[in-house]
């Protein structure tokens, strides 16, 4: 059982409950029966099934979002919405444009939840996306650390995740500790190949302007004038996610990124990630964005897959 109060940011309560849209309580609750849901001025109080918690969260941002931007909403849009079909609505805006990447590709953020990354470090200097794989967290926090950087906004981009091995130490891998990396970190590199240009890239390399390393090499620095990102978060433990986040400096900006399907830590080891989503869920400054389904933008079939292994772990 969990305990969700969400506030109604940015759109007056009495706006949002109103006459015109009076039906929303109504239609909220339909689409999520099983959930208690009460409404107390500000705040939409909801407990019930941890899973539909955040379900319901992330289709209560899509509706204020689609609110701010729509004065002609009612009771159709908001069933649309609530019953998970506002990526539909917000197709039209064809995705956010982030920087224009290598050979002028346009890079976007392209679902709702994407688009909150962006907006989510306009007003706050740490970000966490946390959603399963495919859905875009790692790909749109690399674009806006790249915009970050040209727009000499920061300093360096550090890139770091935890090295979670199948049994095998870095230490007995071939090659400079670039070399023992690699095969971890391949998925940042392909990003960055897709948004700074080859010779470009390998010069920020060298120069340390962009610095990939493992979590371990964090530990006992200041972070200045970096955009920092935390991949693969999950995998972290209590004490690397709290190390890890107080390394931020002066005009930092910290993005962690991760999935709580996919922890490949011993059993019985608590998930940094997921502890840190309990314990800084409140706190000013840093926001949580929440990823799903409808996100992802891989092979359709990756979709079904995720919905049929979610099916799974529910049944058991």
């Amino acid at each position: 059982m969990k305990k969700l109060e969400y506030f109604i940011k940015d759109i007056h309560p009495v706006e949002f409950f109103d006459k015109k849209n009076f039906d929303v309580v109504k239609i909220i609750k339909n689409n999520f029966p099983s959930i208690k849901i009460i409404i107390k001025g500000d705040r939409i109080v909801a407990s019930g099934d941890e899973a539909l918690i955040t379900q319901l969260r992330i289709r209560l941002d899509s509706l204020i979002m689609i609110m701010k931007d729509n004065d002609s909403i009612n009771d159709k849009t908001i069933t649309s919405i609530m019953s998970g079909q506002g990526e539909k609505l917000i197709s039209s805006l064809r995705g956010k444009l982030i920087l224009h990447g290598v050979g002028k590709k346009k890079i976007k953020a392209h679902t709702i939840n994407q688009i909150k990354i962006v907006d989510a470090f306009i007003n706050n200097d740490m970000v966490f996306a946390i959603g399963p794989a495919g859905t875009g967290k790692t790909y749109t926090g690399i674009a806006v650390a790249v915009k970050a950087l040209k727009d000499k906004i920061v300093k360096k981009i550090i890139l770091t995740r935890p090295a979670v091995e199948a049994g095998e130490s870095l230490g007995f891998l071939p090659g400079d500790m670039k070399d023992k990396l690699d095969p971890y970190m391949q998925p940042l590199y392909d990003a960055l190949k897709e948004m700074i240009d080859t010779d470009k890239l390998d010069d920020y390399l060298k120069r340390g302007v962009i610095e990939i390393a493992p979590l371990a090499y964090m530990r006992g620095r200041t972070l200045d004038n970096a955009f920092v990102i935390l991949d693969e978060g999950q995998n972290t433990t209590h004490n690397q996610m709290k190390m890890f986040l107080t390394r931020m400096g002066v005009n930092a900006k910290f993005m962690i990124n991760g999935d709580p399907g996919q922890i490949d830590l011993p059993r019985r080891v608590m998930s940094g990630l997921k502890e840190a989503n309990l314990v800084l869920k409140n706190i000013e400054g840093i926001k949580m964005i929440y990823l799903d389904d409808s996100d992802v933008i891989r092979h359709q079939v990756v979709k079904r897959i995720i919905e049929a292994y979610k099916n799974t772990e529910h049944s058991n």
